[in-house]
């Protein structure tokens, strides 16, 4: 039981952060990652298939969608999930828990070892200028990519303001579609902007950025923006992307 245990002190610790915005009362957004133990990826998977995400709407949660790394070597799991607004989160979490099928699927699933080594969860709540998210199947199905950025000391502000006034309208300008733009709740709420993108296909991705990075309204966006803040908007090394493609089960492709 010390997976089990595990786990329920983690969605402690992140209901806690959860709870603490609650004034909001929005929609409460989780970005969870799960790291495969060597050999267990595709139980993984299909214990998503077959019992998760179904428990999960069982319970509450809304399933946003579920993504694997395009790099094959990279056996982890990126899934987003949504709740009408951090309670219910709480609420969700603690009956999906104690739910007989989930504890007998977890058991079944795991007489030959654990299926994860590694659990990563964030709170996320939406920007103001982020769309309203929801699961979507592409004509054809969509490559997705994550991307998470550092602001350099005290201009998330700025980062946000660059993005909501200029940035998003030149992404849709190439090509690019917006998924949901979110700030981490507790630790990074200060200096970190998560967001996911669509797009056609990593060839598309590519072209796409290539002709935003050289779009002269962007280069006048980002030459006011820096110099109004004395420097870069984002810490060194501070962009970090990863490339997704939808699983078979997810209700976003």
């Amino acid at each position: 039981m010390m997976f089990r245990m595990g786990f329920m002190v983690l969605v402690g610790l992140t209901a806690s952060m959860c709870i603490a915005d609650d004034a909001k009362e929005g929609r409460c957004f989780e970005l969870r990652i799960y790291t495969a133990a060597p050999g267990k990826y595709e139980a993984l998977h299909q214990r998503f298939r077959e019992h998760t995400c179904k428990l999960f709407v069982k319970h509450g949660m809304t399933n946003v969608g579920y993504f694997v790394p395009i790099d094959t070597n990279d056996h982890r799991l990126v899934y987003i999930l949504a709740y009408p607004n951090p309670k219910a989160r709480v609420k969700s979490w603690s009956g999906f828990m104690r739910d007989p099928e989930w504890l007998a699927a977890w058991k079944e699933s795991e007489k030959d070892g654990k299926l994860v080594t590694k659990i990563e969860s964030t709170i996320l709540h939406a920007t103001d200028y982020s769309n309203v998210v929801t699961p979507k199947v592409g004509e054809p199905h969509r490559t997705f990519e994550l991307r998470t950025y550092t602001a350099s000391p005290g201009n998330l502000d700025r980062l946000n303001a660059r993005f909501r006034d200029h940035t998003l309208a030149l992404f849709s300008k190439h090509g690019m579609e917006h998924v949901g733009y979110w700030i981490p709740d507790g630790k990074g709420s200060d200096n970190t902007l998560i967001y996911l993108l669509a797009h056609k296909s990593t060839a598309d991705r590519d072209a796409s950025f290539k002709a935003f990075g050289e779009d002269p309204d962007w280069k006048a966006a980002r030459e006011a923006s820096e110099k109004d803040a004395g420097g870069s908007l984002t810490a060194p090394e501070g962009v970090k992307s990863l490339m997704l493609t939808p699983t078979d089960y997810s209700p976003m492709k």
